[in-house]
């Protein structure tokens, strides 16, 4: 073989390594949470905006001309850095200007400057990338989301609930850094609830090869047959390259101990060139475990696509085997029993985070549900984050996912689509809701067609699956006349049994009902603190009690089940008050997930385990003597209470009721005891106690996965010098972390608190106001003099520089005193910590000389800004009051091993620390 032979041969090798090992092979789904960086823009005031779109050329107008933030070479250390999910209403102070139906936030059109929210973040890509494709996944955007990759505009999302993608790979530097820019506007309200602002939701990057599974391109459908299961796989391959492509489908379906139960090939299988193949592939299962809310089995999907022998794509889905009928005089059956709905509207904010909710404590808020005995949860009144499904598939819990905006154009449509494509391998939706309380249409046939369009296409999409919307204006015209399953959304606002004498043939649910108003551990009104006792009352004449709703439900068969309003209190919505009060008072739970007395009403009857609860609590100093209302919520067919010992009787308890007795108050000790079949089964005790002597605390989960991501929901109460828990203290408690962990959060269940929720530095961006320049052109030197002014009320040790080179090299002096010399130009620029005593209040004089950054052309740029002087005010402690004698802390892992130790502190009372592992 000649010289030039070897040298060809040896460049092919090198090519090959280059392009061939080097390169990572089939997907990778990377989570992109960590390191942004965000700042508040304007709506209005570009100057505030950072002078986004006002070059000459705008982002619309040239491709890759994304200006201000979007520019890639934008400065954005002055900006705040954070760790995603983040929801920035919810770092804001209230105000009487702000929303009623979104918690009364200063954020919105009456607040332009925190409606605008920037962020971006910096990250490579590696070289070996070259030739996959690469695309960004936000989950969700809160809302009307612009997005950037270096420079170039991708497109902007309205929707403030859907996950959206963009494939970056043309736009991409690599081997290099690409920094992606996404400016929410929070202006406008999409919805009549606390929605919060910002990103939200996870973004992930995803990388795959050219050819490649579609997203949400695979849909599975399952059928029951006598002794097996039928697994129906619909899939789309994508091919990517520009010539057509042979490839190998391999579809495995593993059951959930991981052993092999089915697999099918698809050999030599062929698509064009940019173009994407549909496949079907049927699998039989024998003998199939079913899915079911008491019994949630999974099963594993697998499906792999190769080419030459090598995988170039794969995904594993979750799937559940099962079967959904409803009947229009039985109710709903899965599996072909009969099971009724015991559900709750739910909108998607918790105390402390709003709704940056972190995926363990999304678990957290599911799990409590359950625990209720809840078996179906609405999506009120949005698609949900794609986490939440995912714990409704392993937990058991029927899901109604919700479109946000009936319509038929163009954008309602495609939203609607999109949630579908998302969603409809899941399990747990058991039925699409196209929509919620449309006032305007609800009653007409302007409704009644928009409903028929959208309920046709669903099917078209997806025909295992029923049909409904939440209707609450009339039963008896326009979109119920049209539903494949009638949702009633309360029993007050129609005449249900005449609506099914109507429409015998229509299945139905209640989609809403309750909307009962109480406060946690409250149980005398008090419109001044605008406290409503917890007592399962009539929320107005003609509406219903949760005891009312629920007999209601629960004695007709052809009603499938119900959906109470609402599972948790949230932001926004203080009826039957208003300002000062701040979250809803509808809640089964409050906004932390502290149960009230109604949840033990309902947990008597949805579960078959032993429950009894007695309210109200029996601190009534200042009662005694007086009558006071004793409730019993149990499931037990006796229930005895005792006063101090002393029987006071025993009753027998009515299915689906509840027991009341009417006693002097005595302090002391109050007990209820019930009984099954003559025997004692259960019982609860509560004690009159003294005053909070010291604090208790108490974790969820006191062993952390040391990933940055996990948590740990903390309560923190009051007990007295006996032990007692103290029901009604109200004492301030001040947290302290160290360790591994960081609290994101605090919240103590009160409607009516206007106490913040999180504790942040704050950091002020001192302008530095240029007064003169001169510049020799002879030696190129310059100098440059300006000011700032400091203010007189700040009083903090951290003052920082944030310094942008204006010369080649440059000696800066603050107050003629040096803080750099001979520094050279840094593209990125600098930092300087200034000392305090460097500095006067009001105006502060900086200098700057050095040699002049000369232009090569004409048309160069030359930087003259010298950045700005940046105060740290360091953040307050956390902290916050007990209310009903509880109080909330979320503690999140940051990342290390070890110990976190968190301490709760009040004057007066006994301090307390709690250690959690992180691992």
């Amino acid at each position: 073989m000649n010289r030039l032979a070897n040298v060809a041969l040896l460049c092919i090798c090198l090519i090959s390594c280059a392009f061939g090992q080097e390169k990572p092979a089939g997907r990778e789904k990377l989570l992109l949470d960590d390191d942004w960086k965000f700042a508040f823009g304007h709506p209005s005031d570009p100057v505030k905006d950072f002078g986004f779109a006002t070059s000459y050329f705008s982002y619309l107008a040239k491709a890759g001309y994304g200006d201000g933030p979007a520019d890639p070479a934008f400065d954005d250390r002055p900006w705040r850095q954070l760790q995603l999910p983040h929801d920035w209403a919810a770092e804001q102070d209230v105000d009487p200007a702000g929303s009623f139906s979104h918690g009364f936030k200063k954020i919105g059109r009456a607040f332009p400057e925190r409606s605008i929210g920037w962020y971006r973040k910096t990250f490579p890509i590696p070289a070996a990338d070259k030739g996959r494709r690469i695309a960004i996944l936000f989950d969700g955007v809160f809302r009307n989301a612009q997005v950037f990759i270096n420079g170039h505009y991708l497109g902007t999302e309205p929707s403030g609930y859907l996950s959206f993608e963009y494939d970056i790979t043309d736009y991409l530097e690599y081997g290099g850094e690409n920094v992606i820019t996404v400016r929410a506007d929070a202006t406008m309200e999409e919805g009549w609830f606390y929605e919060g602002a910002g990103i939200y939701r996870h973004v992930w990057l995803q990388k795959y090869a050219p050819l490649h599974l579609e997203q949400n391109g695979l849909v599975v459908t399952t059928a029951v047959q006598p002794r097996q299961a039928v697994v129906q796989v619909g899939l789309a391959i994508r091919n990517q390259h520009t010539i057509p492509q042979t490839y190998t489908l391999k579809t495995r379906l593993y059951n959930a101990a991981g052993a092999l139960v089915q697999q099918k090939k698809i050999a030599a299988a062929k698509v064009g060139a940019l173009a994407a193949a549909q496949q079907q592939v049927t699998l039989q299962v024998p003998q199939p475990r079913l899915w079911s809310p008491d019994a949630p089995y999974l099963y594993t999907l697998e499906t792999i696509v190769e080419t030459n022998g090598k995988e170039t794509d794969k995904l594993s889905t979750a799937v559940g085997i099962r079967t959904i009928r409803f009947d229009a005089r039985e109710g709903l059956f899965i599996n072909n029993k009969a099971v009724k709905l015991k559900g709750t509207n739910n909108h998607q904010d918790h105390a402390g985070v709003g709704v940056a909710v972190p995926d363990a404590l999304l678990e957290y808020r599911l799990k409590a549900l359950k625990q209720m005995g809840v078996n179906a949860y609405r999506c009120s009144h949005h698609p949900p984050a794609p986490e939440l499904l995912d714990l409704c598939d392993k937990l058991g819990i029927l899901v109604i996912d919700e479109n946000r905006l009936m319509g038929t154009t163009g954008q309602p449509m495609s939203e609607l689509k999109r949630m579908l494509i998302r969603d409809r391998n899941h399990p747990s939706v058991f039925c699409w809701s196209i929509g919620n309380e449309e006032w305007r249409i609800e009653n007409n046939q302007i409704g009644a067609t928009i409903a028929q369009t959208m309920q046709a296409y669903v099917k078209s999409m997806d025909s295992t699956r029923p049909v409904t919307a939440g209707i609450s204006g009339g039963f008896r015209s326009g979109i119920s006349n049209v539903l494949e399953v009638m949702g009633y959304n309360y029993m007050g606002n129609g005449d249900i049994e005449a609506h099914h004498r109507q429409f015998p043939q229509q299945p139905a649910m209640g989609t809403e009902e309750g909307s009962t108003f109480s406060t946690r551990g409250i149980y005398t009104t008090d419109t001044a603190q605008q406290h409503i006792a917890a007592y399962d009352k009539k929320p107005r004449p003609s509406f219903f009690s949760i005891e009312e709703g629920w007999n209601f439900y629960a004695d007709r068969p052809y009603l499938a089940g119900l959906f109470i309003w609402t599972g948790f209190d949230y932001r926004g919505e203080p009826t039957p008050y208003g300002w000062p009060s701040v979250n809803s008072y509808f809640g089964m739970m409050d906004i932390c997930g502290f149960p009230k007395d109604n949840y033990y009403y309902l947990k008597s009857w949805w579960r078959d385990t032993p429950v009894i609860h007695l309210l109200p609590h029996w601190n009534r100093q200042g009662q005694e003597g007086k009558p006071t209302d004793v409730w019993v919520y149990s499931n037990c067919e006796e229930v005895e209470l005792l006063l101090n010992g002393v029987s006071k009787g025993r009753k027998t308890m009515k299915r689906n009721g509840h027991l009341e007795w009417q006693l002097p108050y005595q302090p002391g000790m109050l007990q209820a005891v019930g009984y099954n079949k003559g025997q004692q089964t259960i019982t609860e005790t509560i004690h009159t106690s003294g005053q909070p002597a010291r604090l208790a605390l108490e974790a969820h989960n006191s062993q952390l996965k040391a990933d940055g991501r996990d948590i740990a929901v903390l309560t923190v109460s009051a007990t007295d010098n006996n032990g007692y828990p103290v029901p009604d203290a109200a004492n301030e408690v001040v947290f302290t972390i160290t360790g591994p962990g960081k609290i994101i959060g605090v919240g103590n269940g009160n409607p009516s608190s206007r106490e913040k929720e999180q504790f942040i530095e704050e950091q002020i961006n001192l302008p530095l106001k240029a007064e003169a320049r001169t510049e020799n052109k002879q030696d190129t030197s310059y100098r440059f003099q300006g000011s700032f002014d400091l203010p007189g009320s700040f009083t903090g040790d951290s003052v920082v520089f944030i310094y942008k080179s204006i010369g080649v090299t440059q000696t800066i002096r603050i107050n003629n005193q040096v803080v750099a010399t001979e520094l050279p130009q840094q593209l990125k620029g600098n930092r300087f910590s200034i000392q305090r005593q460097l500095l006067k209040p009001g105006s502060n004089t900086v200098v700057i000389t050095g040699r002049a950054i000369v232009k090569k052309h004409d048309w160069d740029v030359v930087n003259t800004d010298p950045g700005i002087i940046q105060l740290v005010i360091p953040a307050n402690p956390w902290q916050r009051k007990l209310f009903s004698g509880k109080a909330q802390v979320i503690v999140q892992s940051t990342g290390g091993t070890g110990s976190i130790q968190l301490q709760a502190a009040s004057p007066g009372l006994q301090n307390i620390t709690l250690h959690i592992s992180a691992r």
